[in-house]
């Protein structure tokens, strides 16, 4: 235990070499980062990260020895099955559960439009939310199995280990909101011109930020950072849309998500490529 009373993943997971401790739980790390920052590929495409060191460990722990790093077979599928003809001596969720899981995990993978070009289903929010939620279970079940314990500490333990963060812009219907009251109307602005991989009509942006007057809004918030080059501002069409700068100038000096406690946090540090 730590002094606050959390669990030690060396504590959590036994045996498991460091480095392929680290393989799970940095894939982990990775999906709820990118989940809670709106990057649904990534996110689905580190599910399949999470497979590979998931099966690794399970693997080691029927064979009695844990390979340092997280190993990806060669036919996941198979590899999985095979598991099922393990003996009864060893767990159920080890033999059947968590086997399925991951292939279900790394079917979605492969076929939903993240692991190949041409699927037949674009990147979405659903999709990355099983995959957050899968993903959670998957690393409680083995540090269920393998610190002995029950699943509400099991998944209490995953909650800490994963990073508890809150996308800051907010969405409900037509209404978008920059969570974080004490930035400035740039800043608003920019966050939610990043959440947006299409122009922005002008009057929603004012809105969105919760400017209470458009000619002002224009005049001291679109029109210098369009100068700046931050954005585009197309006035016929009454559009905003950021620039590749203003990307970089969001990844690099604005929050993109807010902790459990309000905390603003920065981004990963990784560019956004916008499909």
């Amino acid at each position: 235990m730590t002094s606050q009373g959390a669990l030690l993943p060396n504590a959590l997971f036994g045996s498991v070499p460091t480095g392929l401790r680290s393989d799970l739980l940095k894939t982990l790390d990775d999906i709820v980062r990118n989940f809670a920052q709106s990057r649904w590929e990534p996110s689905e495409l580190n599910g399949g990260k999470l497979c590979e060191a998931a099966y690794t460990i399970v693997r080691g722990y029927i064979d009695g020895t844990y390979p340092n790093r997280a190993v990806k077979p060669r036919d996941m599928l198979l590899a999985c099955r095979a598991l099922e003809t393990e003996p009864n001596t060893f767990p159920r969720s080890f033999r059947v559960q968590v086997p399925r899981m991951i292939t279900a995990l790394y079917e979605i993978r492969n076929n939903r439009g993240v692991g190949h070009a041409g699927a037949d289903v674009n990147p979405n929010h659903s999709d990355a939310l099983l995959i957050v939620s899968m993903a959670k279970w998957i690393v409680a079940e083995l540090i269920r199995i393998l610190y002995q314990t029950d699943t509400e500490t099991a998944r209490e333990a995953v909650e800490s280990l994963a990073t508890r963060t809150i996308p800051i812009v907010w969405s409900t219907g037509t209404i978008k909101r920059v969570l974080n009251p004490d930035l400035k109307m740039k800043e608003r602005m920019l966050l939610l011109l990043y959440a947006e991989s299409k122009p922005v009509a002008e009057k929603n942006l004012v809105a969105w930020a919760d400017h209470s007057n458009a000619t002002v809004f224009r005049r001291d918030v679109i029109r210098p950072a369009h100068k700046q080059r931050l954005v585009e501002y197309d006035q016929s069409l009454g559009t905003v849309v950021i620039t590749p700068r203003g990307i970089a100038h969001v990844d690099d000096h604005l929050p993109m998500t807010i902790t459990g406690e309000g905390v603003a946090t920065k981004t990963s540090g990784k560019r956004r490529t916008r499909r």
